[in-house]
């Protein structure tokens, strides 16, 4: 009966010991992915912020611009492309709508997003576009991968339609997380007009017959936790001038929009409370369970061999050879 017990022991021992590594190695990389289906929203503010009135088309001081980011997943679109891709492929239709402190808008700008579930790598296929302009994206947006790296990644930029590498400045604390703090420069770049502007009978073609032009400058800085991907906090630095043409008269240059642009702390508190839940399952599938089941594994190996030496017998033992008869004296 012991025997059977410990050869029991031992075929469970094995098949903890296997799991462990498939678990962390296998398991994880296609179990942890984005749900195609995911909202999410949130709201930045700029306080003490400047920004152009275009009656008068000069910048002014203003208490407060808001800034309202929405991701919706597409369901239906991301089921069509990964008919062809392959993959697991996530569709989010963003929005940035911009409002000044009289709560007018200031500019909307639609965005679609295709990427890998598993990896955030994009996905490029139809209907990727900014502001109605196809792109190609290269690299991330929104999104770390999983398990984030301590290195540069290529980041996205939606006003200029261009990537460039954002670089990892360091591991610092933030809400009781350690995260990862990552800082990108967008230097001055010429930007094309939002599609819809906050002033009726002035289009970007209107614009662009007087000879003015868009720029744009930004120091786009994120916090991620680095087991889920996800950044707590995010911050920039964010510019925006008209330069040259009839438009601006005698001045060479006008401030469209500049402030510095943060999370507001109610969306701070839900952004780091959501990512603390997401974090304990992601430790749960790469370290939790991988290493219990390692020490499962060990602690029946060793219970196993306990029993099978305990179940040993000592074995008979050799027959001695009989004494010789001594001789029979008379």
């Amino acid at each position: 009966m012991r025997r059977k017990t410990s050869l029991v022991l031992l075929a469970l021992a094995v098949f903890f010991a296997a799991l462990s590594p498939l678990l962390r190695w296998y398991a994880f990389p296609r179990l942890a992915k984005i749900p195609a289906n995911q909202y999410q929203d949130m709201v930045l503010e700029a306080k003490d912020a400047t920004l152009i009135d275009y009656g008068s088309m000069t910048a002014k001081k203003v208490s407060k611009i808001t800034i309202v980011q929405t991701l919706k997943g597409n369901v239906e679109a991301s089921e069509k492309i990964e008919k062809t891709a392959g993959k697991d492929v996530v569709v989010w239709d963003g929005l940035s709508y911009v409002v000044g402190p009289d709560g007018k808008m200031v500019s909307r700008i639609p965005e679609r997003y295709i990427f890998d579930a598993h990896t955030q790598d994009p996905v490029h296929a139809p209907g990727e576009m900014v502001d109605g302009d196809p792109v190609k994206r290269a690299g991330i947006e929104f999104k770390w991968p999983f398990l984030t790296e301590k290195r540069d990644y290529v980041y996205f930029d939606a006003q200029a339609r261009t990537s460039a590498p954002i670089h990892y400045k360091g591991t610092r604390n933030f809400r009781g997380l350690d995260v990862y703090y990552f800082e990108q420069t967008i230097p001055w770049t010429k930007v094309p007009f939002p599609k819809t502007m906050p002033v009726q009978g002035i289009t970007p073609a209107s614009i662009a017959r007087t000879g003015t032009t868009r720029w744009y400058t930004t120091v786009r800085k994120f916090w991620v936790e680095p087991l889920t991907g996800a950044p707590v906090y995010g911050e920039e630095l964010h510019k925006e001038e008209l330069r040259g043409g009839t438009l601006l008269g005698d001045r060479d240059k006008v401030t469209v929009f500049a402030g510095d642009v943060k999370m507001r702390e109610d969306y701070i508190r839900h952004t780091v409370d959501l990512v603390k839940s997401n974090r304990t399952l992601v430790l749960l599938l790469t370290s939790y369970l991988p290493w219990g089941f390692l020490v499962l594994g060990l602690l029946l190996l060793a219970l196993s061999l306990c029993l099978e030496a305990r179940g040993r017998r000592p074995g008979d033992r050799r027959p001695t050879k009989d004494a010789e008869a001594e001789p029979v004296t008379a």
